[in-house]
């Protein structure tokens, strides 16, 4: 089976190895080299994954689609929700199979949350909460991560995740959210050293209602000083869930003493990549429509929507 990656830096880096260790024969093209990828759309390909910057995400994919072609795209899904919808409707229209690269969902401490949740342990789960920093944008090179008109922006990066896992934990849409963006490193030097300024988050803190009556609440940047220690927890009506480093697990329960369970630190690339990339394989071999598909991406697109419009943002300094 034959993928064709578009992207040099994750998609390259993290999605190929990924896909070979999934069994896929991968080739591996420039998002800005049209003559490589038009050629790479007509070379018989099973599947093309877009890892392009979001501001490209949209050419890609409907080139993609009007080939015929199976598609993941990579998150955010898009700039906006309007492009995000419109990529729905085209791949509906197409009639091909779609995948949203929400792997996180396979990571085996985030699916065992899920998993337990499901099993109904801790009873009706009612608040998640999520807090994490870390510093990977702080002093780097200016480049679209930074630029909102871009689709840039911690609350698609990071945050379309948690959205997505938020949604997917609790079997239920998010109804409403709010919250504060800041930009804590706000001057990167580009690669011409010319000193730019952000206009895209780099941090935020939000709140969210579900439409079953649930709560959940993020609290995470990526230009601190220094990094935190990722932490989640779920309250629920018989229990808790706490998730710390994504390596340790601790149920509490009514009555029960704490039981902790252990994951191996998440490596590079992500081993969930490859377990849902190997979903993608079966379900490419099947002719059997999976989630994550468009469908999450665009329902996750429209609650970062919402949030940048709700949200009070704070002012860059000059």
């Amino acid at each position: 089976m034959r993928v064709l990656v578009i992207g040099t830096g994750f998609g390259r880096h993290a999605a190929a190895p990924a896909y070979e260790s999934a069994g896929f024969e991968v080739e591996v093209v420039s998002p800005r080299d049209e003559a490589a990828i038009e050629r790479g759309l007509g070379s018989g390909i099973d599947l093309v994954s877009v890892h392009s910057p979001p501001f490209l995400h949209l050419g890609h994919v409907t080139a993609t689609i009007d080939g015929g072609h199976a598609v993941l795209c990579d998150k955010p899904f898009g700039r906006t929700a309007d492009e995000a919808a419109e990529m729905c409707d085209r791949v509906r229209d197409a009639g091909v199979l779609h995948f949203l690269n929400f792997e996180f969902r396979c990571r085996a401490s985030w699916a065992k949350f899920k998993e337990i949740v499901d099993d109904g342990v801790i009873g009706a789960p009612t608040h998640l909460s999520w807090n994490w920093f870390g510093n990977g944008l702080r002093g780097r090179t200016h480049g679209w991560i930074n630029d909102a008109d871009l689709g840039g922006g911690w609350i698609g990066a990071y945050g379309s995740h948690l959205i997505d896992f938020t949604r997917w934990l609790f079997d239920s849409e998010i109804v409403d959210c709010g919250g504060v963006t800041r930009i804590d490193d706000p001057i990167h030097r580009d690669s011409d050293g010319v000193l730019k300024q952000a206009t895209a988050e780099d941090a935020y803190a939000a709140w969210f209602v579900l439409d079953n009556g649930a709560t959940a609440a993020q609290d995470t940047g990526f230009a601190a000083a220094v990094p935190t220690i990722p932490r989640a927890v779920l309250l629920g009506t018989d229990g808790s869930i706490e998730l710390t480093a994504d390596t340790t697990l601790v149920l509490r329960t009514t009555g029960s003493e704490p039981r902790a369970i252990e994951f191996d630190r998440p490596g590079r690339p992500d081993q969930a990549l490859t377990t849902f990339f190997t979903q993608v394989a079966e379900a490419l071999r099947t002719g059997t429509q999976i989630a994550p598909s468009f469908d999450d991406g665009l329902a996750v697109a429209r609650v970062m929507d919402r949030l940048r419009a709700n949200a009070v943002r704070m002012e860059v300094p000059a």
